[in-house]
């Protein structure tokens, strides 16, 4: 089909996924000469529509382009081919591959999905958002307390510029918090407070992450954190994960396949208590291979525990970063999940020479996090209320969370394959029997009907499953809304796949 660029046709009946088709489209033309440094290529909303694909297909295909600097992208500017190509040519082959070197997000164009804010879904809408709290069941008055507490006990000095550290009285309680929760023994000394998790992570990368260096990531993964890496400018390769966790056993074989040496490994980001987006929890054998590995090749493990409170297994497993032997773990969390996202207070622990270097990026990016703020969860969480909600919540989830299972299981039978269900605030759910089914159309019939379901393919580098697959969270949905939420999302299924 014709577009306002050049000449692109898709095979609909080929084993090759369509975003791949359309990268190797522009990739040609690029070699060819029939697209020219400077030139623009058409928004992705219009070239979805002029290809009759599903705007994710163009978007991942963009993201895949600029990752390898093929195509430059600014806000405001619209996507255009690089007038830097590496070698002076697009490199061969390489919208075929995981490993990356992302622009920053700035480099994104104005439509990209990172640029697009939360929404809240209208009011009568059944949102199955991922990692979304029940917000609605946050104890308000029970926060009250304690802010004014806080505020009644603020003097000149926690009204001013606070250590860059955090607040003595948050960190302590914290050390005891992990002790008790994630069999973690962190002194004081090693936990840092910071502006939710994502800022530890951005810390960490720019303080000893360097050009030259790999950075080895989940497959799938959030795509922010691939954006996160890529201020770096390192090779971020993605190593697949399955039900127990990152295959820790083919990181050296996609490390090479990406040109590099394993011994270029800087860091491995890992989400071992739910991995994001599968929801499998990674194995204790994994969890020593890791390790292991890291040793054996001087590279730091970043530990993310985004969802440990809520785990349904019978045994809870610790964190990496509580029994770590000899290797480095850098471990992250926050608060955004248990509490509220707006709180904007998460932490790290670190090992003892990163302490100091860390502080001293702290200090230069924000100089501290919200102290008085600080000051009223420390309270929050010596009061009690801590626990006590962390309690009602983990009722109120898993009454959700068997909702929506009996739900989908009672709309798809054993079409549907979950994974996830045992920790966290979402499922991965893949409906089989419908492959070729564009998910992102499903979503679109879903959400005329109401109901807002969100596919998974943008998490992954690599091949996206063959059969449409979503993330659906069901921390902020009411249960009674559940079943008519997955019923109306059965309809979108059915509408677009024909009767099953």
């Amino acid at each position: 089909m014709g577009t306002s660029q050049i000449l692109i046709g898709l095979d609909r009946g080929s084993a090759v996924p369509l975003q791949t088709q359309l990268c190797d489209h522009i990739v040609d033309a690029v070699r060819t000469g029939k697209l020219q440094p400077g030139d623009p290529v058409p928004p992705s909303r219009q070239l979805a529509h002029e290809l009759d694909v599903s705007r994710t297909v163009v978007l991942r295909a963009y993201e895949l382009l600029r990752a390898n600097g093929v195509l430059d992208g600014r806000r405001g500017s619209g996507t255009r081919i690089s007038s830097t190509l590496p070698g002076g040519q697009a490199p061969a082959g390489s919208t075929r591959t995981s490993t990356l070197a992302p622009e920053p997000p700035v480099a994104a164009p104005a439509d990209h999905p990172l640029w697009q804010p939360w929404q809240r879904a209208a009011d009568n809408a059944v949102d199955f958002r991922h990692s979304t709290p029940a917000l609605a069941q946050f104890p308000i008055s029970r926060w009250r307390r304690s802010v004014d507490e806080a505020f009644t006990r603020a003097d000149a000095a926690l009204l001013g510029y606070g250590p860059a550290e955090g607040s003595p009285a948050l960190r302590a309680q914290l050390t005891a918090l992990l002790r008790r929760s994630r069999a973690l023994l962190a002194p004081a000394d090693r936990i840092l407070i910071t502006s939710g998790a994502t800022q530890a992570i951005d810390i960490l990368v720019r303080l000893f992450v360097k050009p030259e260096d790999v950075i080895v990531i989940e497959d799938p993964s959030h795509m922010v954190l691939r954006q996160i890496f890529g201020y770096a400018r390192a090779a971020v390769v993605a190593v697949p994960v399955d039900e127990q966790g990152l295959r820790v056993d083919d990181i050296d074989r996609h490390v090479r396949a990406a040109g590099h040496e394993p011994g270029r490994v800087r860091l491995i980001y890992v989400t071992p208590s739910h991995q994001f987006p599968t929801g499998c929890i990674m194995s204790p054998r994994r969890r020593r291979d890791l390790l292991r590995w890291a040793v054996a090749h001087g590279a730091t493990v970043l530990e993310d525990d985004y969802h440990h409170e809520f785990t349904r297994t019978g045994e809870r497993i610790p964190a990496i970063a509580a029994d770590p032997g000899d290797a480095d773990v850098a471990y992250v969390g926050s608060f955004s999940k248990t509490l509220f996202p707006s709180i904007r207070i998460g932490y790290a622990v670190l090992p003892p020479h990163l302490v100091q270097p860390f502080l001293g990026l702290k200090w230069i990016t924000d100089r501290l996090t919200a102290t008085v703020t600080q000051e009223a969860l420390a309270t929050f969480i010596s009061s009690g209320s801590y626990a006590w909600h962390i309690g009602r919540m983990d009722r109120l989830y898993r009454q959700r969370r068997r909702r929506l299972l009996d739900a989908l299981h009672g709309q798809f039978g054993g079409a549907v394959r979950v994974s996830g269900a045992d920790a966290g605030l979402h499922v991965l759910a893949t409906i089989g029997g419908v492959r070729g089914a564009d998910p992102a159309e499903i979503a679109r019939q879903a959400q005329a009907r109401g109901v807002l379901v969100h596919p998974a393919a943008d998490f992954f580098l690599g091949p996206a499953p063959d059969d449409p697959t979503f993330l659906l969270g069901y921390g902020a949905v009411p249960a009674e809304r559940i079943s008519e939420g997955v019923a109306a999302f059965a309809a979108a299924v059915r509408a677009v796949s024909g009767p099953r």
